[in-house]
Formats: structure tokens, sequence, C-alpha cells
């Protein structure tokens, strides 16, 4: 293996550059599916880096549970710096499983939390539609659970200072998002970044390119792009504070002159690839040949590992 089974760590930087243009020559759909789908495969990849070099620094410890003959000089010799590197990732892998783990319930307890605090609530004029009697403005995505479907809240703060028009876009952008599954988007890369912090900038691209994603439903459900901008700028300043509750997706979330602005342009082309030439077409075959090389790396590595350790286990 040698210095390549430390490649997998540092390559996530190769996605960093696509972050930014992707969503300006993709289609927001295209770019959240692209951006997510880079971030679980490279996180997958140093997340298996961590765990070979924790088997070969295990099997340094005195009594540890392993074979003998796992920790031969044979072995060590097959990752640099056995001792030290070993030792690390025994720490850095603990550390992934409780974020990861962490990042996990605490998404699961906001949702449950919140289906059970909407229970008995009467419906809107719609069935995923719930109405708060609140006088402070939000709306938001609830995702579902296994016993409560997904729903769409909104205090009637908001749906007062929106227009009849613009209310028909904010309903429709909260229900691209469960019809969309963003929160499962979101939660991949957030657990990427917890896996690999040089990943957390796919957190912020992935959440900004799943607004736009709603944006866009929205707007070709309501046949009007100038009406859906006018909703969310007016939403944003409605609702300075942010998302009323972690992890959901809300209408007003996400960098708001940027969507205004691109709703105001053409829609975007619906390819899922940039143009070759192009600067993002660069940036994309530059993240997609750092993720090939992170896999191949891994499974290099995890190969070669196996082998040596099947030579060093006695029969």
């Amino acid at each position: 293996m040698g210095v390549f089974v430390f490649l997998p760590l540092i390559l996530p930087l190769s996605a960093l550059p696509i972050v930014r243009v992707a969503a300006q020559h993709l289609h927001p759909r295209s770019a959240t599916r692209l951006l997510t789908a880079l971030g679980c495969v490279l996180a997958l990849c140093s997340t298996l880096c961590l765990v070979l070099l924790m088997v070969v620094g295990t099997a340094q410890l005195p009594g540890n549970p392993l074979p003998d003959g796992w920790a031969d000089p044979e072995v060590r010799a097959v990752v640099p710096y056995a001792d030290i590197t070993g030792t690390t990732a025994i720490v850095a892998l603990a550390a992934v499983v409780a974020a990861c783990a962490l990042t996990v319930h605490r998404h699961r307890r906001v949702r449950v939390r919140a289906h059970e605090a909407l229970a008995g609530l009467p419906a809107g004029p719609g069935e995923d539609l719930t109405v708060l009697p609140d006088a402070a403005p939000y709306a938001y995505a609830l995702p579902g659970t296994p016993r409560s479907p997904g729903r769409v809240v909104a205090s009637t703060g908001m749906l007062g200072a929106l227009a009849e028009e613009e209310c028909a876009a904010l309903l429709a952008h909260e229900r691209a998002h469960l019809s969309g599954r963003h929160h499962r988007y979101l939660l991949a890369t957030r657990l990427a970044g917890c896996a690999n912090p040089l990943l957390l900038p796919l957190r912020e691209a992935v959440a900004y390119n799943a607004e736009r994603w709603a944006d866009e439903e929205a707007a070709r459900v309501v046949g009007d792009r100038r009406v859906t901008a006018r909703a969310v700028a007016r939403a944003a300043l409605l609702t300075p504070q942010g998302p009323p509750l972690p992890g959901v997706a809300a209408f007003a979330a996400g960098p708001v002159p940027r969507r205004v602005a691109a709703l105001l342009e053409p829609v975007p082309p619906a390819r899922i690839w940039p143009p070759a030439a192009s600067r993002a077409g660069l940036a994309a075959y530059l993240a997609a040949a750092g993720t090939t090389v992170s896999a191949a790396s891994s499974l290099n590595a995890a190969l070669g590992l196996f082998l040596v350790l099947k030579a060093a286990t006695p029969l």
C-alpha cells in the first residue's frame, strides 16, 4: 500500500472546484445529485482508509484479540509509520463514528419531536399542510417518519404577509422539498462532512442547490418565475433569523440574492453534466478523476492489506 493508502484522506480536495461552478452551469436538481454522490463516495473511501489503518494500528497494541501474525514486521511495513498512523486512525475513526451517530440521532429526534408537537392539529387547505396560529412568519417542510407522513408547516404570520400567488409559490416550494426528498441529500452531505472535514463545503453547496431545485419546481407549478422570485425575497425579509428547526428545509433559507437572481433568468438547462470545454466541465472532470483515484486507491489498499494479513495469519 505505501503512502498511497493516505490518498483518500486528501483527495476530497479535488471536489471543491466544482462546488461553486455547478450551480452556474447545471440544473439545481443535477447539481444536488452530483455533489451528493461525489461527497458520499469520497467519504466512504476516506473512512475505508481509516479502517485499514486502524486494523494495522490495533494489531500493534498489546493484548489485542487479533492474530499474533498481524503484528509481524511484514504487516507493519505495509503502512508507513504504522505505530503512529495506526493509533491516530483509531482515534480518528472513533471520532467519525461518534460524529455520524450524533448527527443521525439529532436528525431523527428533531423530526420525531416536531411531528409529536404537531399531532392533533387541524390540517390546512391540503392534506399535507399544517397552519400554525403564530404571528411569527415562517414556513418549512417537515420530512415524514415511519409513523407520520411528511407535511408542510406554515404560520399564519407568513401566509398573511404574502399575496395569494406568493402563498401558492411558497407551498409549491415546500412540497418540492418533500417530493424530492431533499432532506436525504442534506443528511448525506452532513454525514460526509463528519467522515472527512474536507467535504464540509459540499454541505452548504448541496443546501443551496436543494433550495434552487425547490425554487424551480415552484416556478414551474405557479407558472411565473417573477412571482416565485418575489415570494422568496419577501419571505427572506420576513424571516431574517433562518429556519425555525435545525435540519429542515425552510422557504427563506440559503443565499437569497443568488436565488432571486437565478429566478429572474431563464430556466436552467436540464443537463446532468456541464459542457466539457467550460470551466464547470473542467472542474467536474477534476472531481470525477479525484473520486476515481480515491476509490481505486481504497480498493487497492484493501486488497493489498487483505492479502498480507491472509499470508500472516497462521492456519
